[in-house]
């Protein structure tokens, strides 16, 4: 017994004293869009932490060279991925390129050399790898592209001459209307899985997922999100629906499961937006979280956040994939943000709820053919990290003179709870069209499970116009009212942000030009090549307040969509004369979400105005785009306010313990990662929104 009890403490005192080899965390790297396959936005690195983070100080800036800094139009919003110490991301103009990881020196940059054409936004690339073969998959324009990734060439055996079309699968209709890709896609094995941005007006691609394999390019599966005959969801359409409906897109990015062989999707509304009288029905599979197997695209299950969406409540950011502790056990589920400020916490296997969702009763439209669903799902838990209504008792009172302004429109316009359809008279959407949470995405930390995410507080007006021809009126105020007048407005005014006027544009167009412009588009404006040439025509004529009427249209004959009878007046933010949101702050927010309790943990604002801060008035929170990214040494990231700022947050109770001043702002979402031991932060600066400047700026920081 003697022996036996020396030789297990011998036993004992070599293992306590050999070296351990450090597992490494699956959340050191950050190699896809979002840091992991799960989505979660959170990384394992502690070299920089609450203690030291306040030393923060830029360690490199890479200039993209390419930004329209005298029209004020490109963004950056690009999530970069880090593999192997080579950072990869796009450029203003959307041209891919890799630079150093840890010095900003550029390797190479990859132009496809074709007409930067209705492209709006990238955020992100896909990294791929076999053996030697190394591969940077993005979209540009209607193609994805593959390059490889150590010499920024295309890979010619990849689909046709190294790209294919990002409107194969989609039918034939599909070919002269808009497709594009804003977001990267997702590796399951070897096919790369792919949403879509398609058009938001009256005439729009159908939304279908499809995966390609990345080695050939070969178009793998579909998924019809908008269902043929047959197919479950095909009765929640009018019959012939998938011939002329669009929409129900995945255009803000999908996670994986790699265990289960699933790949998880959030899909937007369908086309059009904001009127539904066409499309009468819940209208599966659009505003839906998708499971699918991620080998084939069959359908395991879906879970519908909005019925029959009548205001652009598309989900904004892709589902999380997280494990929490439910009712005592460890639980793997499924966490998506939305626009209305909601979460809801799925069942990662069936998509059940976690906690109690209950279907809730809303008011019926009172527009013509339009048929609102009578019901939509609230969650119980958690509580929405954005407030619900505008009511009179919150109007902005920051000067008596606002304060007034806002009480006389007010008066006029349909409010006091969500989901109120869109009017004639004009109903407040709050949080607005741009969230409550968007695209950039929220962040959760396993070690806490709390999940952070920066919102929007803003209201928004939405109000719906007739586009029937009347007699005498001109086709192309109708032709203009349906395809132009929701990003530029019904008088041609713009939304001051992102959509220009069109007023006055004689001096800059003649009608030939700017037909030209209608049919290729330019930045964020697609190409309507959907528009005969007489359309376009009609609409140049219009924009330019050109007396060059038709005789057959001055009878008023023609008559354009007949199922869509309104359209709205424009992407129209509620504010002060002096330009701030007409509710009392806060109007952008940083929370914490207890996703274990379903419990807010605490909020603060996001972002100040300097104006009021000189004025002794706290921080008010600004309008915000971009996403956050946490870290185990107890830190959230984040930019994305108008202030054009980057902060830290102790995770733990919110407080602001480092800030810089960006060169452009930060409207995209920071990466995480280490080069040889050394942590860094990322961040895409690109301006561009809310009236700030352009710019092409990557900023790197890491400590002294």
């Amino acid at each position: 017994m003697k022996f036996t009890l020396s030789l297990v403490l011998l036993i004992f005192l070599v293992s306590c004293s050999a070296p351990t080899e450090k597992t490494q965390s699956p959340y050191d790297t950050w190699s896809v869009k979002g840091g992991n396959p799960e989505g979660i936005q959170y990384s394992s690195l502690t070299a920089i932490n609450k203690e030291n983070v306040s030393t923060l100080e830029v360690a490199w800036t890479y200039r993209t060279g390419d930004a329209d800094t005298v029209n004020n139009r490109t963004q950056l919003q690009c999530n970069s991925i880090i593999v192997d110490g080579v950072l990869y991301a796009t450029s203003a103009q959307l041209k891919a390129f890799a630079v150093d990881a840890a010095t900003g020196k550029e390797l190479w940059k990859f132009e496809p050399g074709e007409a930067n054409a209705g492209l709006g936004v990238n955020r992100g690339v896909t990294y791929w790898a076999e053996g030697e073969d190394k591969r940077i998959l993005y979209s540009f324009g209607e193609f994805l592209y593959a390059i490889d990734a150590k010499t920024g060439k295309k890979i010619d055996n990849f689909g046709s001459g190294g790209r294919v079309s990002l409107k194969e699968g989609l039918g034939e209709r599909a070919a002269t209307l808009m497709v594009l890709s804003n977001t990267p896609g997702v590796i399951y094995k070897n096919l790369i899985i792919m949403g879509s941005r398609v058009h938001e007006g009256p005439i729009a691609a159908p939304g279908y997922l499809r995966a390609f394999d990345v080695k050939t390019g070969k178009l793998a599966w579909v998924f019809h999100t908008i269902p043929l005959p047959g197919e479950a969801g095909y009765e929640t359409w009018p019959k012939d629906a998938y011939k002329t409906i669009g929409g129900a897109n995945a255009w803000c990015g999908m996670s994986v499961d790699h265990k289960r062989g699933l790949v998880y999707a959030a899909t937007g509304s369908s086309s059009f937006d904001f009127y539904g009288g066409n499309r009468k029905g819940q209208n599966l599979y659009a505003n839906c979280v998708l499971a699918l197997n991620a080998e084939t695209g069959e359908h395991k299950w879906h879970y519908q956040i909005i019925h029959h969406d009548m205001w652009d409540r598309d989900l904004p950011a892709p589902p999380m994939l997280l494990t929490v502790t439910h009712d005592g056990k460890k639980k793997e589920a499924v966490a998506q943000l939305t626009k209305s400020g909601f979460v809801y916490l799925l069942d990662r296997d069936n998509g059940e709820p976690l906690f109690p969702v209950e279907e809730t009763p809303f008011p019926a439209s009172d527009l013509e053919g339009e048929e609102a669903w009578p019901t939509q799902p609230i969650p119980t838990k958690p509580a929405p990290f954005a407030r619900q209504a505008f009511t009179e008792n919150m109007i902005n009172k920051i000067t008596p003179e606002a304060e007034a302004y806002v009480k006389e429109k007010f008066k006029g316009l349909r409010t006091g709870k969500n989901f109120i359809p869109p009017s004639k008279e004009g109903t407040i959407i709050f949080p607005g069209f741009d969230g409550g949470a968007e695209w950039g995405g929220g962040s959760f930390d396993p070690e806490t499970g709390l999940l952070y995410v920066n919102a929007n507080e803003m209201p928004w007006i939405l109000q719906m116009v007739d586009v029937r021809m009347k007699e005498g009126a001109w086709e192309g105020i109708t032709l203009y009212r349906t395809n132009c007048a929701t990003c530029h407005g019904v008088e041609r005014g713009g939304d001051g942000h992102v959509f220009p006027s069109l007023k006055n544009l004689q001096s800059k167009y003649t009608k030939e030009q700017l037909k030209a412009f209608v049919l290729k588009g330019k930045g964020v404006m697609p190409a309507f090549t959907h528009l005969s040439e007489k359309d376009r025509d009609a609409i140049a004529r219009y924009v330019l307040d050109l007396e060059e009427r038709t005789a057959e249209e001055k009878k008023g004959t023609f008559e354009r969509h007949p199922d869509i009878l309104y359209s709205n007046t424009g992407y129209i933010r509620f504010i002060t004369p002096e330009g701030y949101p007409a509710v009392e702050p806060p109007w952008g927010t940083l929370s914490a979400i207890d996703m274990n309790a379903g419990e807010i943990k605490w909020q603060v604002p996001l972002g100040e105005f300097k104006e009021l801060k000189e004025k002794g008035i706290p921080p008010t929170g600004t309008e915000n785009y971009g996403g956050v990214a946490t870290t185990a040494g107890g830190l959230v990231f984040v930019a994305a306010s108008r202030d054009e700022m980057i902060r830290a947050f102790d995770k733990t109770t919110g407080k602001i313990l480092w800030e810089h001043k960006l060169p452009f702002g930060g409207y995209a979402t920071p990466s995480v990662y280490a080069v040889n031991g050394k942590q860094f932060v990322v961040i895409a600066c690109g301006g561009g929104k809310m009236g700030t400047k352009s710019g092409d700026s990557y900023v790197a920081f890491s400590l002294p």
